[in-house]
């Protein structure tokens, strides 16, 4: 069977990481087919560039026309209407969805010297980093950066920026995750809608080999994740917001205030009863935000997950969201 990807290093592993799965489900050997994307190609800022679709479009292209049988994709990268034809097969169990700092003098973000330039190619972290500095009176500067991880860890080696942003399950996909000196707390920065799952897609059911496929990748489907995200990209297009737009979202588990029932091992052996999801928008400089949350029984279906992402979006828009948003989709 052959697998898109993309061609960057993370891609790579973690398709390679899909492949093995695959196999082991399904038995059949599984050929990794490197796609170049306009995302990949582009040096220009993600959000001059338009930010949604831009690693996805040539991999679904591929995949429409036959030229490969599934692919996989950062799931924060998937504009948030499935196209006609292609259907998400499975979302994986999450890796961590927190950002990281890679900063020089194995630095914490809060210990980093008055001025610190701080690089990342996210609106949405920019609008975060900079509105926790001024609340806390931190000096920084945010700098925007494209590249892949070797490139913005380098700038940090080479003494070009003080630090840079970088999404945990990316660096643990590549083994780099020893590299990291601050793991920054969703309190302090919401992740983008989805970051750290992955999304597998495949064609829909058109032949019988192809229902086939999608019921072998369902196999890797795990529904916690799926809900999550759901909501989480549910949240995002309600706000008519592009994957560049300076929005955070994340849906998990809150706390518990008291041990629930034994039964249930995606929650360490106790029934997941409750989902919170949480968002925020802002402007880039950090001087405005919306930053709302919500806590519902856990959605057992795609429209229970939708409306929890569009409940909160109503809120957030009631709050002046619209006005604080950049890049919208088209």
């Amino acid at each position: 069977m052959r697998l898109g990807t993309r061609r960057s290093k993370l891609a790579m592993a973690q398709s390679g990481q899909v492949a093995e799965a695959v196999t082991r489900v399904t038995g059949r050997p599984v050929e990794l087919v490197e796609v170049t994307t306009y995302g990949d190609v582009s040096r220009e800022a993600l959000a001059q560039i338009g930010g949604t679709g831009v690693f996805v479009t040539a991999l679904r292209e591929a995949l429409l026309r036959g030229e490969v049988d599934f692919a996989v994709h950062s799931l924060k990268d998937l504009p948030t209407a499935q196209p006609e034809g292609l259907l998400l097969a499975a979302v994986p169990e999450r890796e961590d969805p927190r950002d990281v700092i890679v900063a020089r003098d194995a630095r914490k973000f809060t210990d980093l010297p008055r001025g610190a330039r701080i690089g990342t190619g996210a609106p949405r972290r920019m609008a975060q980093l900079n509105a926790y500095a001024r609340l806390h009176g931190l000096d920084i500067e945010t700098v925007p950066i494209r590249g892949n991880v070797d490139t913005r860890i380098r700038y940090v080696r080479d003494g070009e920026l003080d630090a840079v942003v970088l999404a945990a399950a990316g660096l643990n996909r590549v083994g780099r995750i020893d590299e990291v000196t601050d793991f920054l707390p969703v309190d302090t920065v919401l992740p983008a809608p989805g970051q750290g799952a992955l999304a597998i897609e495949c064609r829909a059911g058109r032949t019988a080999e192809e229902t086939a496929l999608a019921a072998a990748l369902a196999e890797l489907d795990d529904p916690f994740t799926r809900a999550a995200v759901t909501a989480e990209r549910s949240l995002l297009a309600a706000l008519e917001a592009g994957c560049s737009a300076p929005v955070g979202a994340l849906a998990d588990l809150p706390p518990l205030s008291a041990p629930l029932e034994r039964g249930d091992s995606r929650a360490g052996g106790q029934t997941v009863k409750e989902m919170r999801l949480r968002g925020v928008v802002g402007t880039t400089d950090g001087t405005r935000t919306v930053q709302l949350s919500t806590t519902g029984p856990v959605p057992e279906t795609h429209d229970g997950a939708v409306a929890l992402g569009r409940e909160l979006a109503a809120e957030m828009l009631a709050q002046g969201a619209a006005g604080l948003m950049g890049e919208r989709a088209h």
